[in-house]
């Protein structure tokens, strides 16, 4: 679907959003078994209620029919928050890239190591699927960290993330860093190396992998808080929110229907049948949202990548009328 099309059915998807809210219910099928350590899809279903315009327009956009479909945003400013299915976990694939940068830092916060420490990328050997716990890898060309940052985040470079992962004592050092800032819902469990070499033994479509993954509320927490420099010093925040806003990858996704002046800090994750956007939004007038869209199914990777850039257009354009109305509420007193 071409961005002008895309355009098109994102209009006639959209609710006047100065009408009153009416509770609306939009089904979902998302009730789940747990066994053994994953979740898997049944077909009983539940009506989920959404009280506000923007919580319809963004649930219409995120029917999940063809594949589950999770969405979180927070406005920054004021805490308004919209999600669906924003509390069932999703593959991170790279979208952890964000979580072990931040893990890194907070170690060169330490003391422990600097960014112009040195350390070798690491490329995975050839295996097969399975064959071992853990993907066999060697150590490649050193680069300064600063640098490994700027490709792991920049360009989604995998064999930078391993060389990171290793430096900070693997992902239980990464869940640690999460546990201690709050995220409950995430766990990084394999290596890049192993994530991708064993992708694919579950469709995410109709199948919850607990393991290497996260809530959409959890990663718009993430985001917001190394925003808002919860986490992190300025040093290191203008590192990694820096490394994000030269994205280069995703460009069909959260940055593709949005208006000029807007900057878009983001990263991206792509696995088997599973494509994902999670990023700040800045607006000209200084507000910032956090947003986080995990689309699995859908047919092809193409239509996830609309639905993503469809929801997060409408994720902006919601935010910016609610101001508005506020704006226009504080200044004349209207209902």
């Amino acid at each position: 679907m071409g961005l002008r099309t895309l355009g098109s059915a994102l209009a006639a998807l959209t609710l006047s959003l100065g009408a009153p809210a009416q509770a609306q219910s939009v089904n979902f099928e998302s009730q789940f078994d747990t066994v053994l350590g994953t979740e898997t899809r049944t077909p009983q279903s539940y009506q989920a209620v959404y009280d506000t315009a923007l919580d319809r327009r963004i649930a219409e956009l995120a029917e999940g029919s063809n594949g589950r479909i999770g969405v979180a945003a927070i406005d920054l400013a004021t805490g308004q928050v919209v999600k669906v299915l924003g509390d069932q976990r999703f593959p991170m694939a790279s979208t952890s890239k964000i979580a072990i940068a931040a893990t890194f830092l907070e170690g060169v916060e330490q003391g422990r190591w600097s960014l112009t420490s040195e350390f070798p990328l690491l490329m995975p050997r050839s295996s097969a699927r399975f064959s071992s716990r853990v993907a066999p890898v060697y150590e490649g060309q050193y680069m300064p960290a600063r640098e490994l940052i700027e490709i792991m985040i920049t360009r989604s470079n995998n064999y930078a993330t391993d060389a990171l992962l290793r430096v900070v004592g693997g992902p239980e050092r990464v869940n640690d860093w999460a546990r201690r800032n709050g995220l409950s819902e995430f766990s990084i469990d394999r290596d890049i190396a192993t994530l991708v070499r064993d992708d694919g033994e579950f469709n995410p479509a109709n199948h919850i992998d607990l393991r290497d993954s996260a809530t959409p509320m959890a990663m718009v927490q993430m985001l917001g808080g190394l925003y808002q420099g919860k986490y992190l010093s300025a040093d290191s925040r203008r590192v990694l929110l820096g490394a994000m806003s030269r994205t280069r990858t995703g460009k069909r996704r959260i940055p593709a229907m949005m208006p000029a002046g807007v900057r878009v800090s983001h990263k991206t994750g792509s696995l088997n049948n599973t494509s994902s956007d999670i990023g700040i939004l800045e607006m000209p007038d200084g507000r910032a949202i956090a947003l986080a869209i995990y689309v699995t199914g859908q047919g092809t990777r193409l239509n996830r990548e609309a639905k993503i850039a469809a929801i997060a257009r409408a994720i902006h354009d919601g935010y910016k009328a609610q101001d508005q109305r506020n704006y226009a509420k504080a200044d004349y007193g209207g209902e």
